[in-house]
């Protein structure tokens, strides 16, 4: 009772303080004038300043002269997280209530750098209109994104300097002389100093060096110490998943239902070692029953010991392109949770009963065993439902030899497996089409995997498309999500939703001058049938890409919280996230909330979905820097060789100074100088966005399809320029 009674006087503090300073009679107050006028007791000092301290940091409140404390937005002040650009200007990324987010121009950034949580004053008429934002200039950083950074080590005659590998970091910085630690050309980690001023460059210490920038290796070393990743376990974590049983007891077997003698099959990628989803899809008279059965990890990760601590410090697995940094331990990821084929395995299933156009009738949930009656991959899959031959299964290893191929297994396609997958798509299908009648957002984006040989160097490039096998698992997970957070919702207790705000009005409105600057005719986008028509006239064009990326910077981030607002990118009312519990925090949480277990008070769950928001985008950022680095050092093999490859490349822009294409089939954007265009001198024509040459009135524009090569590559700028060729 004391421990709860403890938990509520700081909210019920926090709501006293934030009543007084809306208060329209409201003059800024120090701290012991806060004190005073809403009466606390002078022995419990202290909780006031800690209470207020943790406002502050939130961006609820915010001092100004003489440490006096006012509501951020009655001062012309803004908090929120910076979103530093290559060019080094920034936005600021608004968490002051009604106030939307804002530009900062690289000199009033002060020494801020990018993710850092600051206070910003907003600018006067007059000087505030810029990229679409009011302009405002940083006055505090509140809390440091990064107190490390990780760069090149380079010097001159008389000092030190490391050139961070961030372009967004606009400053080197000096380090004192390394000759014992780190030579010239080496990757190191440096930790910041005091920086007081913009106008001289940081100084740091090396703490880490991480080896030659060109050895194998370093490149991800580099991610992994840039976003702070773990590398191992803590031994008490280690101990606490080594006394996990491989087997499942028989004791627990007899307490679940007995699915083991369904048809249950898990769809996941080639190199999948952790299978957390399976599905099992049956017709009934009038529709269908899904079956999803999710890796019951709430049964051996308890609140409160090692592994739990662990997995809600890491938040989630970050996918690199040579490794995976997991959430939880082999053993369990890879092992005892995995829902291999023809093992006895523990999960949490929804069942959920579908009528013959694809509405809920109703659902149900219940802890099970399987027996995985298959394991496909996604191209198995696929081949199955276009009665393809199908491939066998491979065998890829991880840690650098991802592309070694070690004796494919035959997969045993029965008839019962190919009714079964087919049935599934059945209803995948038409849950599908409801969707997106219902408004759901086109936004997949197809992915590249990237190929590596024994020293983790990239030697291919593979786009994967979102195809029929992807849509199929896809739609059954997005079911089972849906219906576990209606149910959360109906019991109105603590929990953790998924959500996607509503967008900002005006952002959609800046986004849809841009989509008509690519010729297509826009309606009002506040909309959501204009939105679905806009993703359905680029697709297939030249610009559906740029279409897609620049709608998605356009909308809000999707992001976990304890309010069940619904999901806007996939027009669903209720939402959360119950499908991948080995590989992410959120759905262990909802795993135990589904089981009624207790997950905390709403207080404690909002910063618990605060934190996962935060780790979800460190990894998402890690994940697609990974990718980028090994695109390009992909690209810097081809320059290297004797024999570049032949690409394919879409004009997708025209500029005055070159033709910006993509390839299509790995994702890269790149240029083509105009110097570069061959035979001819070439003319710029501004109106109808092309080149056209002068003798030969050979024209390039928007949507032509050429054959390239690499021409050069700026890894530090992430810049590639490519040439034509017959």
């Amino acid at each position: 009772m004391n421990r709860n009674k403890k938990q509520t006087n700081p909210s019920g503090l926090r709501d006293r303080i934030l009543q007084l300073l809306r208060a329209p009679s409201y003059r800024p107050l120090d701290k012991v004038e806060l004190s005073q006028a809403l009466r606390w007791p002078s022995d419990k000092r202290a909780e006031l300043r800690e209470v207020l301290r943790t406002l502050e940091s939130a961006g609820e409140v915010a001092r100004i002269r003489k440490d006096r404390y006012v509501l951020p937005q009655t001062a012309d002040l803004v908090t929120g997280v910076l979103q530093v650009h290559t060019g080094g200007n920034a936005h600021l990324l608004s968490e002051t209530p009604g106030v939307k987010d804002v530009f900062l121009s690289a000199p009033n950034l002060g020494t801020a750098m990018n993710g850092d949580k600051v206070v910003a004053k907003l600018m006067h008429e007059g000087r505030q209109q810029r990229a679409g934002a009011r302009e405002a200039s940083v006055i505090k950083i509140l809390i440091r994104a990064n107190s490390t950074i990780v760069g090149t080590l380079q010097a001159t005659k008389n000092f030190f300097f490391v050139v961070p590998d961030d372009s967004r970091l606009q400053h080197n910085i000096y380090v004192k002389p390394a000759a014992d630690t780190a030579t010239v050309g080496d990757k190191v980690v440096v930790r910041f100093e005091d920086w007081e001023s913009r106008q001289v460059n940081p100084e740091g210490e090396i703490i880490e060096v991480l080896g030659r920038a060109d050895a194998p290796g370093v490149d991800m070393l580099s991610i992994v110490r840039k976003y702070q990743l773990p590398m191992s376990f803590p031994e008490a974590v280690e101990r606490e998943a080594d006394r996990i049983s491989e087997t499942v007891d028989a004791h627990e077997l007899a307490r679940r239902e007995d699915c083991r003698g369904q048809f249950i099959v898990t769809i996941d990628p080639d190199d999948a070692k952790d299978f957390d989803d399976a599905i099992h899809v049956e017709r009934l008279a009038h529709g269908w029953r899904l079956a999803v059965h999710i890796a019951d990890v709430s049964h051996y990760v308890r609140p409160g010991h090692s592994l739990d601590r662990e997995a809600l410090k890491r938040g989630n697995s970050t996918y690199l392109a040579d490794r995976v940094i997991p959430m939880l331990p082999e053993r369990l990821s890879n092992g005892i949770c995995s829902l291999k084929p023809g093992v006895e395995r523990l999960t949490f299933a929804a069942f959920i009963d579908f009528d013959e156009r694809g509405k809920v009738r109703k659902a149900r949930f219940a802890k099970c065993v399987i027996k995985s009656a298959a394991r496909l991959t996604y191209r198995q899959a696929f081949a199955v439902l276009e009665d393809q031959p199908v491939p066998p299964t491979p065998n890829y290893e991880r840690g650098g030899k991802v592309h070694l191929d070690s004796k494919p297994v035959p997969l045993n396609v029965t008839p019962e497996l190919r009714e079964r997958v087919k049935t599934a798509w059945e209803l995948a299908s038409l849950l599908r089409k409801n969707r997106f009648h219902a408004g759901s957002l086109d936004l997949d984006f197809p992915e590249v995997k990237v190929w590596l040989d024994d020293q983790g160097r990239a030697v291919r490039l593979e786009k994967t498309d979102n195809d029929i096998s992807h849509q199929l698992v896809e739609e059954c997970m997005l079911a089972a999500n849906e219906v576990v957070a209606k149910e959360l919702k109906d019991r109105n207790s603590p929990a953790i939703f998924r959500i996607h705000e509503d967008p900002d009005p005006d952002r959609l409105n800046d986004y849809r001058q841009l989509a008509g600057s690519y010729g297509f005719r826009v309606g009002d986008l506040t909309q959501r049938r204009e939105l679905q028509k806009l993703l359905a006239a680029s697709r297939g064009k030249p610009e559906e890409y740029a279409i897609k990326l620049n709608l998605l910077k356009s909308l809000k981030r999707a992001r976990y919280a304890t309010e069940p607002v619904g999901h806007y990118g996939l027009a669903k009312v209720n939402y959360t996230h119950f499908t991948s519990p080995i590989r992410r925090y959120a759905d262990l949480l909802v795993h135990r909330t589904l089981a009624r277990e207790k997950v905390g008070v709403m207080a404690e769950l909002g910063e618990t979905a605060a934190h996962i928001s935060t780790t979800e985008r460190t990894s998402s950022d890690a994940e697609r820097d990974s990718t980028q680095l090994k695109k390009m050092e992909f690209f810097q093999r081809q320059l290297a060789s004797k024999k570049p490859e032949k690409m394919r490349a879409i004009v997708v822009d025209v500029r005055s100074y070159g033709l910006v294409v993509e390839l299509p089939d790995c994702l890269v954007t790149g240029l083509i100088h105009v110097s570069a265009l061959p035979n001819d001198f070439y003319q710029f024509d501004g109106v109808r966005l092309s080149f056209t040459g002068r003798k030969s009135r050979k024209c390039y524009k928007i949507g032509d399809v050429l054959q390239v090569i690499v021409a050069r590559v700026d890894a530090y700028k992430r810049q590639i320029d490519f040439v034509p060729v017959a």
